[in-house]
């Protein structure tokens, strides 16, 4: 594999230092971004960091210096269709995907790069939201991981009762009349973080990561992604109603839902955990989409626990009982 530099904007990335993006090529043309990190001691393994629809990587550099504090490398991807990877329409900030198995092609890429250079194992993952997904559909098909990790993993979206047959009318109609690339209806191509005061978000009850977060997009509004197309939406109910129909894997599995959810379907999470043979759910008080954009004393934990989870599954027993 041949290797070519990326931009990984440090001014908004903050600590750690030493990230390290690179371009690659999916079998299918698309150019994507994937950074990585070393930890200064021998490391536990390396932990790859599935993000969320509209997410990107400097998003994830604190959470790098959490793992890489913990002894683990680190690896994080700006899928097809975000952050700095190939977009796919003529309209940047409209999300989207052809077929959501072509996220695969996406992962493929990334574990050549981790053999390429040679990222120390035992690999594990972390898939939060529609990294979920993907990690998921990644561990049934073609596991190359010692264990797993979710948070707030898309196993199901949510619509209000009033919203849910809306949805669903648009998702499978509206590409067969010409609108697949268009976003449903309510929804905006701006930023969500952007549109949204800190009031009032379903993300996180931190401000200071919000601001972050906001900050980030202010700086860099070429991360930016609004609302999904059609044809995603489409996508992603199917995979998530296949997803739902798989036997749940072996590979030791710790998952956290916050108790505030209101992005990702809380009872297909608790309906797939409760039927993981090798599975963990941990439930948030108060918590919303993205706990790993909490503060420090919910994050901290958090971390602690897959950190733990991660090194057990090494050791052939399973972690021990969740923190409260």
């Amino acid at each position: 594999m041949s290797l070519s530099p990326a931009p990984f904007f440090e001014d908004v990335a903050g600590e750690p230092a030493g990230g390290k993006a690179h371009w690659l090529q999916t079998p299918d043309g698309i150019r994507l971004r994937v950074c990585h990190w070393l930890p200064g001691n021998s490391p536990n393994g390396t932990v790859m960091m599935f993000p969320g629809r509209t997410e990107y990587i400097e998003k994830y550099s604190s959470t790098a210096g959490d793992f890489i504090g913990r002894g683990f490398a680190f690896a994080a991807i700006d899928w097809r269709g975000q952050g700095l990877s190939d977009r796919l329409l003529d309209d940047p900030r409209v999300g989207h995907v052809d077929n959501f198995r072509d996220y695969q092609q996406d992962v493929q890429s990334m574990l050549e790069l981790a053999f390429e250079l040679k990222l120390p194992k035992p690999w594990f993952v972390v898939g939060h939201s529609m990294g979920g997904a993907i990690a998921l559909r990644t561990i049934l098909d073609n596991n190359n991981f010692t264990a797993c990790a979710f948070t707030g993993p898309m196993w199901g979206i949510f619509f209000t009762p009033l919203m849910k047959p809306l949805s669903r009318l648009t998702a499978y109609w509206g590409p067969r009349v010409g609108l697949g690339e268009k976003t449903p209806p309510t929804t905006s191509l701006e930023s969500y973080v952007i549109s949204q005061p800190f009031e009032g978000n379903v993300l996180t009850r931190d401000p200071v990561m919000y601001e972050m977060m906001q900050d980030q997009l202010k700086a860099h509004p070429e991360l930016a992604l609004g609302a999904p197309s059609t044809i995603w939406l489409r996508e992603a109910l199917d995979e998530c109603v296949w997803l739902m129909e798989q036997s749940a894997p072996d590979t030791p599995c710790l998952t956290f839902l916050g108790s505030h959810e209101q992005i990702v379907d809380r009872k297909a999470i608790r309906a797939r955990m409760a039927n993981w043979p090798n599975g963990t759910l941990v439930e948030i008080p108060d918590g919303e989409h993205e706990v790993l954009m909490e503060a420090p004393d919910v994050r901290g934990p958090i971390l602690d626990q897959i950190a733990a989870h991660f090194v057990a599954s090494c050791q052939g027993r399973k972690p021990e009982p969740a923190l409260s």
